[in-house]
């Protein structure tokens, strides 16, 4: 992250490596030797620690890169490994926050993911014998930390930009609970072995809501352990601009492939966003409720006066620019002919 300029980044969306998972030990001893070594002479808290230092360096540069007021929203699980005999939690979200706090971020609200599962058990261990069985982990966090004080927006633009990327009243109500069980892990379609065996990538849906959630159309969204490209597509279907690094170049057939299907996929939850909120002021006006505000660009009601400018722009086409850059056009959403649009 040397090349990108101090203060220039509006948003971070990330999920690293995860500290103690056996997935990333190979990529976490290519870093630091000291890592393989205390493996093997399986001193798992002293790996855990070495892992958390390597990235300590990235948690640096974020808060270097990110804008006063800027955000970071760090998706992390914690571990449970048995090392030398020993079975134990390596709470990598803690260590992660220890961090954060003594760089200078503010903590803000975390979210608990709780990842779905087929696995009727809900323990580890000795089964039905008690002090001897350990809860399942079916959770991972997602992190929000902020540099600084609250984002200001000051100019005519940044507040008319302020406007027009609202979130409808009932998207809040779902996106700012503390626990989201309704989004799904995701898996990748991947050329090669061993970009199958270095990604673990998120849910698009879980990028792409912190990307509505905290940014504004234009503002610059930055991943810095990019993988398979999620949160770089998440900002080609929500209309911010990106930026991702990912040193494993195996992983670039990937990151264009999630690109391009970002433009599909940003139409389709463009609509969807449309006809939700169109089916949702149709039941409340249903039961007799008020809808007392008309939002302008799209000519249907909306809960608040802060909804009135909200445009949900869908991207239209995707273009290659360069050896790693693209860039993406887009249009106001039309809502379908079939939906019922009315003033309040």
């Amino acid at each position: 992250m040397t090349g990108i300029a101090a203060d220039s980044v509006d948003l971070i969306v990330t999920s690293p490596p995860y500290p103690m998972i056996a997935m990333w030990d190979e990529a976490f001893a290519g870093l630091n030797p000291s890592i393989r070594r205390a493996l093997e002479a399986e001193d798992g808290l002293r790996a855990f620690e070495a892992m958390h230092a390597e990235l300590d360096r990235i948690w640096r540069e974020a808060f270097r890169v990110l804008k006063p007021g800027g955000l970071a929203c760090v998706n992390i699980g914690d571990a449970t490994r048995t090392i030398g005999g020993e079975f134990q939690l390596y709470p990598n979200h803690a260590r992660i926050l220890q961090a954060a706090l003594a760089l200078g971020f503010t903590s803000l609200p975390d979210i608990l993911w709780r990842k779905p599962t087929n696995s009727p058990t809900k323990f580890m261990g000795s089964g039905m014998l008690p002090a001897g069985a350990y809860v399942t982990y079916e959770h991972e966090y997602v992190l929000i930390l902020r540099k600084g004080g609250k984002r200001r927006f000051q100019s005519a633009a940044e507040k008319r930009r302020r406007r027009e990327s609202a979130f409808f009243w009932e998207e809040r109500n779902t996106w700012f609970s503390d626990l989201w069980t309704d989004l799904n892990g995701t898996g990748q379609e991947m050329r090669g072995k061993e970009a199958r065996t270095r990604s673990a990538a998120f849910p698009f849906e879980l990028a792409f809501r912190l990307v509505l959630m905290h940014s504004a159309y234009g503002d610059l969204v930055l991943d810095p352990f990019l993988g398979t490209g999620t949160t770089s597509a998440a900002c080609v279907a929500a209309g911010r601009e990106s930026l991702g690094i990912e040193i494993d170049p195996s992983l670039c057939p990937a990151i264009g492939q999630a690109l391009r299907q970002a433009v599909e996929i940003g139409k389709s939850r463009a609509a969807e966003r449309i006809a939700d909120h169109v089916a949702f002021v149709e039941k409340r006006r249903a039961r007799g409720k008020t809808i007392r505000y008309t939002n302008r660009p799209h000519r249907f009601g909306v809960m608040s006066a802060q909804e009135q400018d909200l445009i949900i722009r869908a991207p239209e086409r995707l273009a290659r620019t360069g050896e790693d850059t693209f860039r993406a056009e887009y249009a106001a959403a039309v809502p379908r002919e079939d939906l019922v649009l009315f003033e309040p």
